[in-house]
């Protein structure tokens, strides 16, 4: 939280040095989660990697046995290694070359089936864990309040909800069985050819340690690298939801060319970002292999002497090598795997930095929830400035609108108006001075039970992708009776019922397929079928000719729509002159306030702005 009560996410966040293990760690308690699949991935994965080096072990003792000058190994040995105690199922072998034969499909058989058993309960982790972040990461952005969404790119945040918690499904499902596979395979390899050659396996160990300055090199270079390509990635996916939702106003505007070197700049910085990154990686995996290089390069050099010396068989040098070069594949994975771990971290860094967002709005612990309607919203000497910003846009407001009063705001761009309106759904908090709602602070309440009693209709009216009847019944259960009241109330029934669809007929991506006077019926049919206490209109009619606005508040008055209490924010005076109180706001201060008649003899700027409307001037 920065010191002015913003909200901070990673774009926010210094450049400092980024290594493995600052957030990646986090995924951990998600994997858990699922604690009986992770075991039986593990094990399943140690059985894979031991029947993985079974084979080299049967050459070299296959190696042994056709050697006609090792005497040590006979076929009483062979029998005894092959027959029932270690394959009971098959029976005494009769050809011992059968036997070695034998024992390598066997081994290869259940390594097969015990590493498909280990990436089907990692894959299935990773399926789960993706959801249970991205749950998690869209869940408490949804909890934030409405100044963080002011601030941000939608389609920066998209990207960090799809392809930055898809590349952490990426290190569950293939980083954590590598690393287990690179875990496993060194510590069993190690104790199989310290039991052969104490010396050779310290040869063959010894430059492997050259790897640990090489591991941290890596990744104190990459990650800022990696960090910086997701967070392009964000950039260009906030450009082309943008230049995609407003395509009509950049063909309009001839604005093809600009569009494209936005694009273009994002693209470009993913690009460089990318080349470095791969600069860095492709310096790092060679070195490697050189290491890798020099291991074997000792290891053969020094085993003629080693044999020479007794200390183990052919057979057994044939299986040291065998495994020593199974070992080259791990060290090849861990250049993959530390290349995968660091975009894992940068992608981590921002998912995380989304899921430990805390709202600044919240409930108190003493909050209770709004059980009784709403009977009156009053403005109690409210001054208010927007978070980061030094200027108040309400000055000392009050006000007092009862059950069944209609409240009617007006002024110029920038009086306040609309701050009103955020300020009684508690999408801020006053600087100072009080919001009440019959009575009482809403902060004695719960934001949830407060906003369950509004309808709120914007001056942007936002649809959803969809049907019409999806969009007047969001995010609720109600019959197909109350959805069609609800469009009739709001004047959109007419236009709905001609259509070939009805109500089935869909919208569009935000609307587009309606004309801005059906969106606004729509949404202010939405808001009708709650039943809401309070009504707010935010310039709802901006968008509806004179005669339908008309109609559509002579039916919002009748029946029980006489006891809601609604408040109107508008340009258009026309759309509140029959308010019972209409208040006027100069730069968030109240210079008067009366009915429609009062105010147009007080000759003041209610007055004038409608002689300015009407045509009197």
């Amino acid at each position: 939280m920065s010191e002015d009560g913003i909200a901070l996410d990673s774009s926010d966040l210094g450049d400092d040095e980024q290594i493995v293990g600052r957030k990646i760690y986090r995924i951990i308690p998600y994997i858990l989660a699922y604690w009986q699949r992770a075991l039986g991935g593990l094990l399943a994965n140690i059985g894979a990697r031991a029947f993985d080096l079974i084979p080299f072990i049967a050459i070299g003792m296959a190696a042994d046995y056709y050697n006609p000058n090792n005497s040590q190994f006979t076929d009483s040995t062979v029998e005894r290694i092959v027959s029932s105690d270690i394959l009971p199922s098959i029976g005494p072998i009769g050809s011992i070359e059968f036997g070695f034969g034998l024992l390598i499909l066997v081994s290869f058989t259940a390594l097969a089936i015990f590493q498909g058993l280990s990436n089907q309960f990692w894959q299935s982790i990773a399926y789960k864990a993706q959801h249970d972040i991205r749950m998690d990461a869209t869940m408490s952005l949804m909890e934030m309040e409405a100044s963080y969404f002011e601030t941000r790119q939608t389609g920066n945040l998209m990207s960090v909800l799809s392809a930055d918690v898809a590349q952490l499904e990426d290190v569950i499902s293939d980083s954590s069985t590598s690393i287990i596979r690179i875990v496993t395979t060194f510590i069993t390899a190690f104790a199989i050819l310290f039991w052969m050659s104490p010396t050779l396996c310290m040869i063959l160990f010894g430059p492997l340690v050259l790897i640990v300055p090489m591991v941290v090199w890596f990744s104190t270079r990459v990650q800022r690298r990696y960090r910086k390509q997701r967070e392009s990635t964000g950039g260009i996916v906030a450009i082309l939801e943008n230049v995609l939702s407003g395509i009509t106003v950049v063909k309009a505007y001839n604005a093809t060319s600009f569009e494209r070197e936005r694009i273009e700049g994002q693209s470009g910085d993913y690009r460089d970002q990318a080349i470095q990154a791969a600069f860095i990686r492709n310096r790092f995996i060679p070195g490697i292999y050189v290491v890798a290089g020099l291991s074997f390069g000792m290891l053969v050099s020094a085993g003629g002497w080693i044999l020479n010396s007794g200390e183990i068989s052919v057979g057994q040098f044939v299986t040291f090598l065998l495994i020593s070069t199974r070992m080259t594949m791990p060290l090849f994975i861990l250049g993959l795997l530390m290349n995968q771990l660091q975009r894992g971290e940068a992608a981590a860094r921002r998912v995380f930095a989304l899921i430990d967002l805390e709202p600044s709005i919240t409930d108190s612990e003493e909050a209770e929830n709004l059980d009784e309607p709403i009977t009156s919203i009053s403005f109690d000497g409210v001054t208010f400035a927007y978070p980061g910003t030094s200027v108040n846009v309400l000055n000392n407001v009050s006000f007092n609108v009862d059950s069944g009063g209609f409240l009617g705001i007006m002024g110029h761009t920038g009086a306040g108006k609309s701050t009103i309106l955020k300020l009684v759904e508690k999408f801020y908090q006053p600087q100072s001075g009080a919001v009440k709602i019959n009575g009482k602070a809403v902060s004695e309440f719960t934001i949830k039970s407060i906003r369950s009693r509004f309808g709120f209709v914007s001056q942007d009216p936002f649809l959803f992708f969809g049907s019409i009847r999806e969009n007047v019944a969001y995010a609720r259960e109600v019959s197909d009776e109350e959805v069609v009241s609800s469009l009739k109330t709001a004047g959109a029934w007419e236009f709905v019922s001609e259509l070939e669809e009805g109500m089935d007929s869909m919208v569009g991506d935000r609307g587009v397929r309606l004309s801005g006077g059906q969106r606004a019926r729509i949404s202010l049919a939405r808001a009708l079928l709650m039943n809401p206490d309070v009504l707010i209109l935010d310039e709802a009619s901006a968008a509806l000719d004179a005669e339908t606005e008309k109609r559509i508040q002579e039916s919002l008055f009748k029946g029980n729509g006489g006891n809601r209490l609604t408040i109107a924010v508008a340009h258009r005076l026309a759309t509140i002159r029959n308010a019972d109180e209409i208040i006027s706001m100069v730069d968030g201060v109240i210079v008067e306030r009366g009915t429609h008649e009062s105010l147009i003899s007080s000759d003041g700027v209610y007055a004038s702005q409608w002689q300015i409307q009407t045509g009197e001037t």
